[in-house]
């Protein structure tokens, strides 16, 4: 059965309007997660090791098991898989909590525990974004997405603040307690969706269904070359902002300034994903790509060691850019990829975008040692700039229609 799609706006669809709310408290939890994670760690073990260590067993089972989460979120109810694998990852994360409250320290159960929970990370990702068109209307795929995303991006900056107070009153332990409670919350709010039936392709093994995926995903020049763009785009843009840009930051502007640089990028993303519930554009698409092309403008910034307010001013225009983007990219996957494969594509999009990041972390410092880290910025934004009109060249992604 699939939900009944009213008209009127969204927060009155009452599958849309749970799907929202555990959205809402479950990534308010997340984000406050990997600042409460960290500190809770250095504050019991007193190494940085230790921290490293746990995030990245958090992080790399991301990108192993993308794959096998598109191919779940395909051949099964997707509201099926948000519910166990929140439940999932509220448990794991109690455990965590309990284990740092409570004691003793371990850090390898802390790390399986974390990888438990980011193994079921991404089996999430894949039918969040599947289950999207099954909630709304084709016609209003935008503003869903916009809310959706104004919401994320409000979280990324509420729940970092909101974790370090409490890390600061009560202890990192119990910012995780909170992050496992919004996870069950989350579970209860999905379980109460009327999407029971999964898709048809659940009696063909998964071997064949993900390399339906794969010839689907490479049959659409607008989506692969978009995904592989941004592969390179991210492996510079990435390491270049997180590793090189404090280390610029720290001998020009200052770290307080560094700061309010990433807040300004940050309110640029939340302004424009705000803006985009109003915005009509018939070539959606191609104008987000086309916006997005700010996002070397930081890169570049940093790159001729501009003073603070243009690179806060640039910073916002890349988050300004990266709004209009990540709208378009979602609502179009959503409206041109069928629904009984969307899961799959978008598993190969997270992983073709993302595989090349711990590369790009990894890479920053070494490379910067040896040609300077203002001529790597600049460098990597310049190349960025390219990377990110070639889809443009292509006649899929200009022609590319909204609605």
């Amino acid at each position: 059965m699939r939900a009944q799609i009213a008209d009127g706006p969204l927060l009155r669809i009452p599958a849309f309007r749970w799907f929202f709310t555990g959205r809402l408290v479950s990534l308010m939890g997340s984000s406050m997660a990997p600042v409460a994670l960290s500190f809770a760690v250095l504050e019991a073990s007193n190494s940085a090791g230790d921290m490293g260590a746990v995030l990245a067993a958090n992080t790399i089972p991301l990108i192993v098991f993308t794959l096998a989460g598109g191919v779940v979120g395909d051949r099964f109810s997707r509201r099926l898989v948000l519910v166990v694998s929140n439940l999932g990852a509220g448990l794991s994360q109690a455990v965590v909590a309990f284990l740092l409250v409570a004691g003793p320290y371990h850090l390898w159960t802390l790390i399986l525990l974390e990888a438990v929970n980011g193994t079921l990370t991404a089996f999430t990702t894949p039918a969040l974004r599947g289950i999207v068109p099954d909630l709304v209307g084709p016609d209003r795929l935008q503003k869903a997405n916009s809310l959706l995303g104004s919401v994320r991006n409000a979280t990324k900056i509420l729940g970092p603040a909101t974790a370090g107070a409490m890390v600061a009153t009560a202890g990192g332990g119990w910012a995780i307690a909170i992050d496992a409670a919004t996870y069950f919350f989350a579970a209860v709010c999905l379980a109460r969706l009327a999407l029971d039936t999964p898709p048809p392709s659940g009696r063909r093994s998964p071997l064949a269904d993900l390399r339906d995926g794969w010839t689907e995903f490479r049959s659409r020049t607008w989506v692969w070359l978009t995904v592989a763009c941004f592969g390179f785009v991210n492996f510079l843009q990435v390491g270049i902002w997180r590793v090189l840009g404090p280390l610029i930051a720290r001998d020009t502007i200052g770290e307080t300034a560094w700061g309010v640089v990433l807040g300004a990028n940050a309110a640029g993303v939340l302004v424009m994903s705000v803006a985009m519930y109003r915005i009509v554009l018939r070539r959606l698409l191609p104008v987000g790509q086309l916006c997005v092309v700010a996002l070397a403008f930081p890169l570049i910034a940093l790159g001729l060691h501009a003073n603070f307010p243009w690179l806060a001013a640039a910073a916002f225009v890349a988050g300004l850019g990266s709004g209009v983007y990540g709208i378009a990219w979602e609502t179009s996957l959503q409206e041109h990829i069928p629904r009984e494969m969307l899961s799959r594509i978008s598993s190969y999009d997270n992983l073709g975008s993302f595989v090349a990041i711990p590369a790009g972390q990894l890479a920053a410092a070494p490379v910067a040692a040896t040609f300077g880290a203002a001529h790597v910025a600049l460098a990597g934004g310049i190349v960025c700039v390219f990377l990110l009109l070639v889809p443009l060249t292509t006649r899929s992604v200009r022609g590319l229609r909204h609605g």
